[in-house]
């Protein structure tokens, strides 16, 4: 006992409970907030697929059908992913408006909030591309030149060199990039919207739409100077030579013609 006692009062003796007491608030903590945390967030992201299930049934479900199987009006949604809800969502796209060779981009009537929610029950339905995050498609960083090389490579073919659009065929056309935000840029890679192919990570790293990205806001901004002065929309050789045919080589018939008649005036007088 006398020992015991010698003991407790040892100067070390408080520091020594102080930090038993620390180690093992710790371990509870460790042990019990990890759980607590993702209990609330599977509770956060049901409520979400919840909420956003209402939303498909009134604004989707006519023609993607009641459990996004598809029907003759819409392609199925099942392994879609987030992303391509938050593209056709968010860009306006749908619910579409009527059929057609191609449905525009136009003001979309859902909040984010919406968005996310319609973009978390789809999800459930089958895994498929997720929707990117801001760290995943801003183009700081990256490598403006080594963009516009994997651009041209890629997409001039039908979004034309700097990203203007072009028609396609069958009423079908590849829209503007003027305007559309960088993760909607990074989603329509991602998903491959209607006549788009996709170029998922396995294809086309992170890295690399990043390039594309940062190339398309480059030329596509206010401040872009055209180093050959008329910018002609941006449309490339085509335009520019149709350009040069009618207004280059019409103006020097025009002035052959003028010198012709007013040489024949002069030798008449």
């Amino acid at each position: 006992m006398k020992k015991l006692s010698a003991r407790r009062r040892h100067p070390l003796a408080a520091l020594v409970v102080l930090l038993l007491a620390l180690a093992a608030t710790g371990g509870l903590y460790a042990a019990f907030a990890p759980a607590g945390q993702a209990q609330a967030d599977e509770t956060a992201q049901s409520l979400a697929i919840e909420e956003g299930k209402k939303l498909y049934t009134v604004g989707c479900a006519t023609c993607h059908g009641t459990n996004g199987q598809g029907t003759s009006d819409g392609p199925s949604l099942i392994g879609v992913g987030s992303a391509a809800v938050d593209f056709q969502v968010a860009t306006g796209r749908m619910p579409a408006m009527q059929p057609g060779a191609q449905v525009p981009r136009k003001p979309n009537i859902y909040t984010q909030a919406q968005i996310d929610q319609l973009a978390a029950y789809i999800a459930s339905l089958g895994p498929g591309p997720v929707t990117p995050t801001e760290e995943q498609y801003s183009p700081e960083g990256a490598d403006i030149a080594r963009g516009g090389e994997l651009f041209r490579n890629n997409c001039a073919q039908c979004h034309n060199f700097t990203g203007e659009g072009g028609a396609l065929t069958k009423g079908k056309y590849a829209p503007s990039l003027e305007g559309v935000s960088e993760k909607h840029i990074y989603e329509a890679m991602q998903t491959g919207p209607q006549n788009m192919p996709s170029f998922p990570d396995t294809i086309m790293p992170e890295q690399e739409k990043k390039d594309i990205i940062a190339y398309i806001k480059a030329v596509n901004g206010d401040e872009t100077p055209s180093p050959g002065g008329f910018a002609l929309g941006g449309l490339g050789p085509v335009a520019e030579g149709l350009f040069g045919w009618i207004f280059g080589l019409g103006s020097l018939i025009a002035v052959a013609v003028w010198v012709a008649a007013h040489t024949a005036k002069a030798k008449k007088s």
